[in-house]
């Protein structure tokens, strides 16, 4: 199956959790029918990507990095390549490169759904975010990349300001999903 495939598949079983996430997920994949490239960076009006909150092992704290261009702590993510071949398999690489934990366990998922505006194409393209949630291993040593300006664990229950509500809402569905003891997507 292709990754554009792949997401019209995740995101046709999923069920969203909220109303405001149901019309994202509606939305999401018409843009996937309209636009044979919805999976890339180079399709303009917006593009599909993959966000993973990194949790520690027992699901207390949150893995986030300090984004160069947004300025805020954020969980890792970015766009989809062509070596992804599916979008859960696109958020584990995505948290690995940024977060130098190789060895993250990915709850299943997705957990979240968020749309909002980005530099990507002047004046104005969107990501359609599809998030997910892994677990690092006990003891796990973060190694920050080139496309953080820091990487820091927080609380769960005290991520920083400058931070935003999808990211908070997304590192506590996490947590509920590890605690649930629902795990291991793979």
């Amino acid at each position: 199956m292709s990754l554009h495939g792949d997401a019209v598949a995740v995101l046709s079983a999923w069920t969203a959790p909220t109303r405001a996430e149901e019309a994202l997920r509606v939305e999401f994949l018409d843009h996937l029918r309209e636009h044979a490239d919805a999976m890339w960076r180079a399709c303009a009006p917006g593009h599909l990507t993959a966000t993973t909150a990194v949790l520690s092992h027992d699901g207390s704290m949150v893995l986030l990095t300090l984004h160069p261009k947004a300025k805020m702590w954020l969980p890792m993510g970015g766009h989809c390549e062509i070596s992804d071949t599916s979008l859960a398999a696109a958020a584990r690489r995505e948290a690995w490169e940024e977060s130098g934990i190789s060895d993250l366990e990915l709850l299943p998922g997705p957990l979240a759904l968020d749309r909002h505006a980005v530099w990507c194409h002047p004046p104005r393209s969107w990501h359609l975010d599809v998030e997910y949630a892994a677990v690092a291993p006990p003891g796990a040593e973060a190694v920050m990349s080139d496309e953080s300006l820091d990487l820091r664990w927080f609380p769960v229950d005290d991520i920083p300001e400058l931070s935003d509500e999808a990211t908070r809402r997304l590192a506590a569905r996490g947590r509920a999903v590890l605690s649930s003891g629902s795990r291991a997507l793979g």
